[in-house]
């Protein structure tokens, strides 16, 4: 079997085994889609109001989407699979590292592009139209699942199992409060308002929102955060990832 094929029969197994995982699902599937319509139907956390109301939820929640699925969901899987020994078991067969980083990396894009689909579903369904643009969502996504794959990995490779379940779901929720996502960064306090924008979680939402709300490319500096936090997550993966 060639290594592109080794590549793919590895992403559709850890694609399998994300599906069965119920905490994963929830992660994925269940949270993007409740976010959705508690920022559309109720007026906890109001973004803006008027006809881009939905639309800029929509930007939130796909951010969401990344964020869950391809830095919290990976980096716990991962670290479980190396507590177990599966990734050392995985470590003697001929798949290699570049493989089964690639399987994963295909698997978590997957998850994330499920994860989207729903959000937008579920957009359409309180009322979104896709504006002229909005397709440069999609390469924002995929930059961005780069990203937080990178730094999904490092964690993974860097604590014990239970200590990234701890560190993942905790930055989770603090970039989702903190990081520009739910509350916007302008209206967050002090210092955090400055720094926000700065995080890939700040860079991810105002790209996403230019194309979904605007309908325009996102600007070179959301996306040149965006790849300069995957270089140096990736730097950090490739020293600290390990099959054991």
């Amino acid at each position: 079997m060639s290594a592109p094929r080794r590549a793919l029969a590895h992403a559709r197994w850890e694609a399998r085994l994300l599906l069965r995982n119920g905490e994963q699902v929830l992660l994925t599937l269940v949270i993007p889609v409740g976010i959705m319509l508690g920022l559309t139907l109720t007026d906890v956390f109001v973004q803006s109001d008027g006809d881009d109301r939905v639309a800029r939820a929509l930007a939130t929640v796909l951010a969401v989407s990344v964020i869950s699925a391809a830095f919290t969901s990976l980096a716990i899987a991962t670290a479980f699979e190396r507590r177990s020994g599966a990734l050392r078991f995985l470590g003697t067969t001929p798949l290699t590292r570049t493989e089964l980083l690639s399987g994963k990396a295909l698997a978590t894009l997957l998850m994330t592009a499920l994860s989207a689909g729903a959000a937008c579903a579920t957009a359409l369904a309180v009322g979104w139209r896709p504006v002229a643009g909005s397709a440069w969502a999609v390469p924002v996504v995929v930059v961005g699942t780069a990203t937080f794959a990178a730094w999904g990995m490092a964690l993974a490779g860097l604590l014990r199992a239970e200590a990234v379940l701890a560190v993942a779901n905790g930055v989770f929720l603090f970039l989702l409060m903190f990081g520009g996502v739910v509350i916007p960064a302008a209206s967050l306090p002090g210092p955090l308002a400055v720094v926000a924008p700065w995080l890939p979680s700040g860079a991810l939402v105002e790209a996403l929102s230019a194309a979904v709300v605007d309908g325009s490319a996102p600007t070179w500096t959301s996306i040149g955060i965006l790849l300069v936090w995957a270089a140096v997550g990736t730097g950090l993966a490739a020293r600290t990832f390990r099959w054991s």
